[in-house]
């Protein structure tokens, strides 16, 4: 089933989207410009949410891994 149909697939996709871009924008930090738009933007959105909200972030992820283990 796609990840767009199944809500708990959507979350993880998105949550695995955050943590990679803000992943990679400290090790490469050129790569995602702040000025760039269409979908290198998106990426530098992402990034930038999993900055600031990191801890919320990792408490997401941690909530997902739980639900992907148990369910």
């Amino acid at each position: 089933m796609s990840a767009l149909f199944n809500f708990q697939s959507l979350i993880t996709v998105v949550l695995l989207l955050i943590c990679t871009c803000a992943y990679i924008r400290g090790i490469f930090p050129k790569i995602m410009d702040k000025n760039k738009e269409g979908i290198s933007g998106t990426f530098w959105k992402c990034a930038r949410i999993g900055e600031r909200l990191s801890l919320w972030v990792a408490g997401c992820c941690f909530i997902m891994a739980g639900f992907v283990l148990l369910f």
